[in-house]
């Protein structure tokens, strides 16, 4: 097999699809690791948690690339939704983990999904990615998540990911909300969200590839937005309102108080440090941009 080669664990989520895409119009090979019967030449099929991954699968490959995990945009999270949220990106995780030690040194890079929720709750603090992890269930996740890929391979990246202004990502239920004319500031709605478009996702990504980055690198927007810059902008790219308040009770009661603190009402100033100081450059510099190159 090429040398070139990507292997991809979660090529059927939104970043997933969007990364096979960028990858293939370049003419790179994917292999993409799925858990049915394989309908293409590119794909292996694998039982992630329930089955060893034979580590010829990865061998010779330049990158392993891990996406998997459910997602954190359905709501509520239930005891048993959190359940699921942990495991399924824990048991991938150490599946690939298990697979690319065995290869010893010859194992390619393991390039592994985490999130900027790794940093919790932190207002006033400005984030990079030496700043230490938050206190939040997500944040905890995040922890977990990237110890049981950590020393798996001889370079282990963290995608610290934040919430994709795409109409498939934190967008979709805000456009519901905006179209129908209800939306308005989550909580005091001054908190600052991380945000980053789905190009600049997977530019970023294939940059933390290509230039050999390893250990945490926050996958970021480079400009700082609150939830009320966030959503002031996509109502006026829907032409409806932003003017009903919910109060950080309600979404509490609502949502649950883990998804409410993790996703909605967390305060954190996330910087791509790690990208800006290798050259990476950004197709969307604000989050304003991001929504209308997402929102025709």
């Amino acid at each position: 097999m090429r040398a070139d080669r990507i292997v991809i664990a979660g090529s059927s989520g939104l970043i997933g699809q969007a990364l096979v895409r960028s990858l293939a119009a370049d003419g790179i090979p994917v292999s993409r690791l799925v858990r049915r019967p394989p309908e293409h030449p590119d794909e292996i099929a694998w039982s992630p948690g329930e089955r060893h991954l034979d580590p010829a699968v990865l061998a010779g490959a330049a990158a392993v690339v891990n996406l998997g995990g459910a997602s954190i945009g359905r709501l509520p999270w239930t005891p048993r939704y959190r359940r699921e949220l942990v495991s399924s990106r824990l048991a991938p995780t150490r599946t690939l983990a298990r697979a690319l030690a065995a290869l010893g040194a010859d194992a390619p890079a393991f390039v592994s999904a985490s999130a900027v929720g790794f940093y919790g709750d932190r207002p006033g603090e400005d984030l990079e990615e030496s700043s230490g992890p938050g206190d939040t269930f997500l944040a905890r996740l995040c922890g977990e998540w990237e110890k049981a890929a950590a020393g798996s391979a001889p370079r282990v990246a963290f995608l610290r990911t934040a919430p994709l202004l795409h109409p498939r990502g934190v967008l979709k239920p805000m456009m519901l909300l905006a179209r129908a004319g209800v939306s308005g500031p989550l909580g005091r709605g001054t908190q600052v969200w991380p945000w980053i478009s789905l190009e600049d996702e997977v530019r970023a990504i294939r940059h933390v590839i290509d230039r050999g980055l390893s250990g945490p690198v926050n996958l970021t927007g480079p400009t700082l937005a609150t939830a009320n810059d966030i959503g002031r902008a996509l109502a006026a790219r829907v032409h409806r309102p932003y003017l009903l308040p919910a109060p950080a009770w309600a979404l509490r009661v609502g949502l649950g108080r883990d998804a409410a603190d993790s996703l909605l009402l967390a305060d954190a100033a996330v910087r791509p440090a790690a990208l800006l100081d290798s050259g990476f450059s950004f197709a969307h510099a604000t989050a304003t941009e991001a929504i209308a190159a997402a929102v025709r």
